[in-house]
C-alpha cells in the first residue's frame, strides 16, 4: 500500500473518535452535533474555493450527493441515541464497524471484489469489535435497543462511505463535502428542532453550547472534516473502499482508552485486548492490499 495512503489514513483514525468523545460528554450533544456539520460545510468550502475548484462540479453527482447527506443525517439520529444510553467504549467499535457493511453491499450492488487476505482482515476487525461490546455475566445483547441503535449508526456510515468512494471516481473531495454537507446542515437542524424537549428553548437546544464551550464545539467540527477529508483522499489514491474504512478503526483502541481514563468506563484491560485483535486485522489489510 502507498505509504502516503498509509500516513492519512492513521492520521485520519487518531482524530476520528474526539467527536464521539465530545458528544458523549457533552451536556448538549444536539447542539454540539450541529454545530460539527456546521464547521464542516464551511470548512469543506473555504478549501475547495483555496484551491480554485468549482463548487458547482458537485452537480455531476447530485444522486450520491443526496444518497450521502441523507445516510449522514440519519447516521447522527442513531448514534445521538446509542450515546446517550450506552459506553463509548463499548458501542463505538460496533458504530465503527461499517467495513463489514461494505465487504457485503459493496460487491452486490457496487461490483467491488476483495482478496482472501484482506476479507480475513476485515474478519479480525469485526470479530474485535463485536467483543468488544460483549458483557460477561449480564448476556451477550445486554443492552438490545442500544444495540441495534449503534447497528444502525454502523449500517448509515456503511452507505455513507460507499456513496462517498463512487463520487470519488469523478469528484474532489472537498468539492463533494461541501455540496453534501450544505444539505445536512439545515436538514440535521430541522430534524433537531422538531424533536427537542420540551423543556428545552429551540436556541439553546440548537446552539447553546457555543456560548459556554466554543473552542471544543470548533475542534470537534475541525477534526471531523481532517478526518474525513483524509480518508477520500486516500480512496482516492486507489485504495479500495473496504481496506480504507477497515484500516480506520484503529481508532476503536483510542476510544477504549479515551472511555476508560476520561469518562470512567469499566473492563479497560479486556476491552484493550479485543482491541488489539482488531489492529491484527488492519495489519494483514496493509500487508495485502
Amino acid at each position: 500500500m502507498n505509504p502516503e495512503a498509509i500516513l492519512f489514513i492513521l492520521i485520519s483514525a487518531a482524530v476520528h473518535p474526539l467527536r464521539e468523545f465530545w458528544l458523549k460528554g457533552n451536556s448538549d450533544p444536539e447542539s454540539m452535533a450541529l454545530a460539527v456539520v456546521s464547521v464542516f460545510t464551511l470548512l469543506a468550502g473555504i478549501h475547495a474555493t483555496a484551491m480554485g475548484l468549482d463548487l458547482a462540479s458537485a452537480l455531476s453527482v447530485w444522486p450520491l450527493v443526496i444518497i450521502s447527506a441523507v445516510s449522514v443525517v440519519a447516521f447522527y439520529w442513531f448514534m445521538l441515541r446509542t450515546l446517550a444510553h450506552g459506553d463509548l467504549s463499548i458501542y463505538y467499535p460496533i458504530m465503527r464497524s461499517s467495513p463489514l457493511f461494505v465487504v457485503i453491499v459493496g460487491p452486490l450492488f457496487f461490483g467491488h471484489s476483495y482478496s482472501a487476505p484482506i476479507l480475513a482482515g476485515v474478519a479480525l476487525v469485526m470479530v474485535g469489535a463485536f467483543f468488544l461490546q460483549y458483557a460477561p455475566g449480564v448476556g451477550l445483547f445486554s443492552q438490545p435497543a442500544t444495540l441495534a441503535m449503534a447497528v444502525m449508526t454502523m449500517s448509515t456510515q456503511g452507505i455513507t462511505t460507499l456513496a462517498d468512494a463512487e463520487a470519488m471516481a469523478s469528484s474532489e473531495p472537498s468539492v463533494f463535502l461541501f455540496a453534501v454537507y450544505l444539505i445536512i446542515t439545515p436538514c440535521l437542524a430541522v430534524l433537531f428542532a422538531v424533536t427537542r424537549p420540551r423543556s428545552l428553548t429551540l436556541s439553546n437546544h440548537l446552539f447553546g453550547g457555543w456560548c459556554s464551550q466554543p473552542l471544543r464545539f470548533l475542534l470537534a467540527g475541525t477534526t471531523c472534516y481532517l478526518s474525513y477529508y483524509l480518508l477520500l483522499v486516500v480512496i482516492q489514491l486507489g485504495t479500495s473502499v473496504a481496506a480504507a474504512s477497515a484500516m480506520r478503526q484503529v481508532s476503536i483502541p483510542l476510544s477504549v482508552i479515551m472511555g476508560g481514563f476520561f469518562l470512567g468506563e469499566a473492563r479497560m484491560v479486556g476491552r484493550l485486548g479485543w482491541s488489539f485483535l482488531l489492529a491484527a486485522g488492519v495489519v494483514l489489510i496493509i500487508l495485502f492490499h
